[in-house]
């Protein structure tokens, strides 16, 4: 395979977009259909869903399903918006006055400023359950056998929860204020950021049914790029303004540990790029074919430069 990756990974990105948007108006929708979920509620999933971005998330666990051999089918973007709604959920607590006391979000008032704090914080808590919901009914949908479904939104949960991004939270608050050591902090960024990064690949290898060594070859690739993709933030959050960034207050401004100010800039941009070359080495070393990730692992820390 040769080292040089010519696809345009911005192109590719913007041509992925309409199906997850797509998947993810009607998973909304069916959560506004439901009975047991508050409009009040509803309104602010609408609002925490639909504030833009990437989709970085869904579109890798759809890409890992490509490159597993997975068919291309409406479902797998049904699958991968389960991911995209439990990123939701992680934004919209992040935000709140009692964490990062944000009120921008992506260019746009924060979910809290406005739907409110009692919606905003029941509606992020049951997008994790419905998340869950929807990858089960995407998973059968795909054609999964019922073990195999239920191994791919056991995956997403373990991802949210207290072994990934709600235990990462909680880390992160913990150390406000504190300077936090390099173990500390990549132990910290696995949880909160890693884990549904990570995830993101091994549920689409799953659904598509690769095998074991593939399987491990893609969660290697996913956490090197999620401690990649947090660097990068890092930077971001050190040299860009609010403007550009679309968010308020800084990690600075919250008094956190980040990597760029325990390396430095250029140290910081270098760990990243050490990472990414992990995560293409982890592909190639099990026979993993996609340009595709290989552009996407680049493009993470393309973003910090």
């Amino acid at each position: 395979m040769s080292d040089e990756v010519t696809l345009d990974v911005r192109a590719y990105l913007a041509g992925e977009l309409p199906a997850i948007e797509a998947a993810l108006e009607r998973a909304i929708r069916t959560i506004e259909a439901r009975s047991d979920v508050p409009a009040d509620q509803a309104a602010a999933i609408r609002h925490g869903a639909t504030t833009g971005g990437k989709r970085l998330r869904p579109i890798l666990c759809v890409t890992s399903y490509t490159a597993c051999g997975g068919d291309g089918v409406d479902a797998v973007y049904d699958l991968a918006c389960s991911l995209e709604m439990i990123h939701a959920y992680s934004l919209m607590h992040d935000d709140l006055p009692c964490m990062d006391d944000a009120e921008l979000r992506r260019g746009r008032p924060s979910t809290h400023i406005e739907h409110g704090e009692p919606a905003t914080t029941r509606a992020a808590a049951i997008l994790i359950p419905l998340a869950a919901t929807q990858a089960l009914g995407a998973a059968r949908a795909l054609g999964c056998e019922e073990p195999r479904a239920r191994r791919v939104a056991m995956l997403i949960m373990q991802a949210a929860g207290a072994g990934g991004m709600v235990g990462g939270q909680w880390v992160d608050l913990l150390g406000e204020g504190k300077a936090l050591g390099t173990e500390e902090l990549d132990g910290l960024h696995r949880m909160k950021t890693g884990a549904l990064l990570a995830a993101s690949l091994e549920v689409g290898a799953v659904a598509a049914g690769a095998s074991d060594d593939v399987r491990a070859g893609l969660l290697i690739y996913g956490r090197a790029i999620g401690l990649a993709f947090q660097i990068a933030d890092d930077i971001l959050d050190a040299t860009a303004s609010a403007d550009v960034l679309g968010k308020n207050p800084s990690d600075a401004e919250l008094e956190k540990s980040t990597y760029v100010a325990l390396y430095g800039l250029e140290e910081a941009r270098d760990r990243a790029d050490a990472e990414v070359a992990r995560a293409i080495e982890a592909l190639r070393d099990r026979g993993v074919e996609s340009r595709e990730l290989e552009a996407l692992a680049r493009f993470v820390v393309e973003r910090g430069k």
